[in-house]
């Protein structure tokens, strides 16, 4: 990479710049805090328009002619909506970029709003900062603001007919670019409540402590030797949410003020969110920034960047690093020319200590460089205004550049769980611009072999990580740990193993604790032995019970017949339904004298209709049982039959029951389909797969991304069914289906199930020809073989035993 050293006597004079290198001409920042006599409780875009108008302002000529050639406005993305779960309770504008410009005088062509995380700020501006070197745009605004502390204020202050309403609707163009939610969590996570950012960085920093091999009061004080001088820089900061300097024992002190929110982790030591506070950053080209008169005492040049991501949490090799962070560091360092000595000032995102620390280990940073490690206070002190809390560090680091000329300054923009990092490098000094090029370290990261994980997780295992999360009902313990086979999986420790949860609190390490786990539908489960599981969840023998809240369920010989009878919500399963139906199929299984299950639902208007969506949130959504929705959907091999009778809809989730069942019989009044795509979810219990398996795959394929319907008579011809019964019999057609079996044997009937399902998974059809032909190996010593030759020899009917 060739040398781009800060020097004059090596960078480009501002006469030789080529017109298209981009610029930063002005930064501002807005805050306010309640209580104080200037507080005017703005929403959003407010605050975030007077970030603007302080940016433009920065420019030191008219603001209005700036404004004149921004054509771009890109917003990061705020809290309010940061997830699928977060809500406006005040109401916002629908395009928030546009709501900015037009309070400020913007004319923009383009609108942006940016995806969720902590590395936006300085991910655009080098992104829009690239945009503007090809000649894509002039000028463009990059600001975001969060106003949490004045929502809550107002909702827990205000009567709600006296709360403003920040609700606005924008014309124009918006490019909402979503969440980008992908890889900062999982179902597996979300389900064992290692959800929010807080609970998953303490885990990664235990893990990190144990690294190090440090005592829990070791670690406690390292990390308020951290982050004290950070609170000294917030304290002396006009715009800090909590301008106050603490000491290294009030941080390291657990009190009222200081409580344990997450093991490791105290109040003090994590990011504030109640903030108020907008920064903004303005990028013009140099053609732009002379034709508007801009000083170039002004002008603030990228001399290095990066944007690398991170393996998710569960496939890292090492928890208690962040390979993705250091390199990003390295190589904004390499393209500047620059080592980390050369670097002036400096703000490392610092939402918790191991974001900081793991980094400043690696680049040999000590906690009390004389630099200091940020240029604001950090989140837990300045305050981490959402997504846009880097953009406060740049303006800062502008500022101090300016103040410094040809000094370098260095911004480190983390996002989600050490997942996304950019990194910028700031100068006075005139450089040409270096389009980004990260593919050949982000594949190096990509290169490095991942963790295999595991969803259900039996057996002994070791401790690798883990927190325990304080609460009045009872602490909650999380672990992360490694089966003997190596796979990782995540855990909370057994309600009512006290030994357990002890260790994790105040044991002298918990990390390496052998632990004893057990998969249950809920998630996993350790113990500290596995005597101790078992007298926490006695494991009872499958058993029918005497009444079924959503189900109906009777006997007749060798036949069982199932009725889902929630005909209020078509047969829906809640996960009440779900349980009792996967216990009544263990039953089944178990018991030696029922050979045939019918699965129907009751009244005339549905099968099932799938999953019961009211149900669709918080703990239920995460408790569909081991063996599968439907208790079928995921079971590795049904070894009786079970006959779907579907007398109505079979939609999305009752469809996949159907299809994991052996025989579909069907009233010719039902329909079937697969809606999931229409309400934002994916048929994800066997649809996917068992659809295209059953029928044509190019009409699989139109049902599963349009989500329509097909009748009966259509589900008969392309074979999702094998008969069809004339309306209100389809129950008395599956009756005589398994009366059809019973005539059969049911030692060959078992065996046949097996040898098909496993010859399903062998790719080459001879070998799976040959691969049936063990079938015979234990058909002919079984005692229903002979009955049966015999039977037919004599010419009676067989009397089968089912051995």
């Amino acid at each position: 990479m060739p040398d781009q050293s800060v020097s004059e006597t090596t960078s480009p004079s501002l006469a030789d710049l080529d017109p298209n290198t981009p610029v930063v001409v002005g930064v501002g920042q807005a805050s306010e805090r309640i209580g104080e006599p200037d507080y005017e409780g703005l929403g959003e875009a407010d605050l975030a328009a007077r970030a603007v108008r302080a940016a433009l302002a920065d420019t030191g000529v008219d603001p209005d002619s700036v404004a004149r050639l921004v054509d771009t406005v890109v917003a990061v993305r705020s809290f309010e909506v940061s997830s699928p779960l977060s809500s406006s309770p005040l109401g916002r504008p629908d395009n928030t970029p546009r709501a900015v410009a037009e309070r400020v005088g913007l004319r923009p062509n383009r609108a942006v709003t940016e995806v969720v995380g902590g590395q936006s700020p300085q991910k655009l501006v080098t992104e829009f900062a690239e945009e503007i070197h090809r000649g894509s745009s002039d000028g463009a605004v990059i600001v975001g603001a969060e106003v949490i502390s004045t929502i809550r204020h107002l909702m827990k202050t205000v009567a709600a007919d006296d709360r403003p309403d920040f609700t606005e609707t924008v014309d124009g163009s918006h490019e909402d670019r979503g969440f980008g939610l992908s890889g900062l969590t999982s179902l597996q996570e979300a389900r064992h409540g290692l959800l929010d950012p807080m609970t998953q960085y303490a885990v990664l920093e235990n893990a990190r402590r144990r690294k190090l091999g440090r005592s829990r009061h070791e670690h406690a004080r390292s990390m308020a030797e951290l982050f004290a001088p950070l609170s000294a820089v917030a304290a002396d900061n006009p715009h800090s949410a909590s301008p106050v300097a603490r000491t290294v024992d009030e941080l390291t002190t657990v009190d009222d003020t200081n409580r344990r929110l997450a093991d490791p982790y105290t109040r003090l030591l994590v990011a504030r969110d109640q903030v108020n506070q907008a920064a903004a950053t303005l990028v013009l080209s140099v053609r732009s920034a002379r034709a508007l008169g801009i000083s170039p005492d002004r002008w603030v040049f990228l001399h290095g960047h990066a944007d690398l991501r991170e393996n998710t949490l569960m496939e890292r090799p090492d928890l208690a690093e962040g390979p993705a962070s250091v390199a990003a560091m390295r190589n904004a360092l390499e393209m500047a020319g620059a080592s980390l000595d050369e670097v002036a000032a400096l703000d490392i995102y610092s939402c918790f200590p191991i974001a900081v620390a793991h980094v400043a280990d690696a680049l040999g940073l000590a906690a009390d460089d004389p630099r200091g490690l940020t240029v604001t206070g950090g989140l837990p002190f300045f305050g981490g205004a959402g997504n846009n809390y880097s953009m406060h560090a740049i303006a800062e680091i502008v500022d101090r550049a300016r103040r410094s000329p040809g000094s370098l300054g260095l911004v480190a923009a983390n996002g989600g769980l050490l997942s996304k990092y950019s990194v910028g490098i700031y100068s006075t000094t005139p450089t040409a611009w270096q389009s980004p090029d990260n593919a050949s370290a982000q594949a190096a990261l990509d290169a490095v072999p991942v963790v295999e994980h595991r969803r259900d997780a039996d057996g002994w295992a070791t401790v690798e990580s883990y927190t325990v999360i304080p609460d009045r009902a009872g602490d909650k313990g999380i672990v992360i740990a490694r089966l003997d086979d190596g796979a990782r999986f995540i855990a909370t420790v057994a309600e009512g193993d006290d030994d357990l949860l002890e260790l994790l609190t105040v044991g002298d390490e918990p990390i390496g604790t052998r632990v004893y786990a057990r998969s249950f539908a809920r998630g996993n489960r350790v113990a500290v032995s596995e005597e101790r599981m078992a007298e926490l969840f006695p494991v009872e023998a499958p058993r029918f019970q005497d009444r079924y809240e959503h189900l109906q369920v009777r006997r007749d010989g060798r036949v069982l017949e199932v009725v889902i009878d929630r005909q209020d919500a078509r047969n829906a399963l809640n996960p009440k339904a779900n349980e009792e139906l996967d216990a009544v199929f263990d039953a089944y299984f178990a018991d030696p004298e029922l050979w045939v299950a019918i699965l129907t639902g009751a009244g005339d208007k549905a099968f099932s209709a799938g999953n019961d969506l009211t149900h669709l949130a918080g703990d239920a959504m995460m408790s569909v049982p081991k063996n599968g929705f439907g208790g079928l959907t995921s079971r590795r091999h049904l070894p009786k039959p079970v006959i779907a009778a579907v007398n109505g809809l079979a939609l999305g989730g009752g469809l996949e029951i159907a299809l994991a069942c052996h025989v579909i019989v069907a009233d010719e009044r039902a329909s079937f389909g697969l809606p999931e795509v229409r309400v934002g979810l994916a048929a994800a219990a066997g649809g996917l797969v068992r659809l295209p398996a059953a029928i044509s795959p190019a009409l699989a394929r139109d049902l599963i991304l349009t989500g329509r319907r097909i009748d009966a008579d259509e589900a008969l011809r392309v074979g999702l069914v094998s008969r069809i019964a004339p309306p209100g019999t389809s129950l008395d057609l599956a009756r005589a289906v398994a009366q059809e079996i019973l005539a059969c044997s049911p030692t060959s009937v078992r065996a046949s199930i097996a040898v098909m399902a496993e010859a399903a998974e062998i790719a080459d059809p001879v070998d799976a020809i040959d691969h049936t032909t063990s079938v015979l190996d234990t058909l002919l010593i079984s005692q229903d073989t002979n009955e049966g030759v015999t039977a037919f020899v004599t010419k009676r009917e067989p009397r089968w035993t089912g051995r």
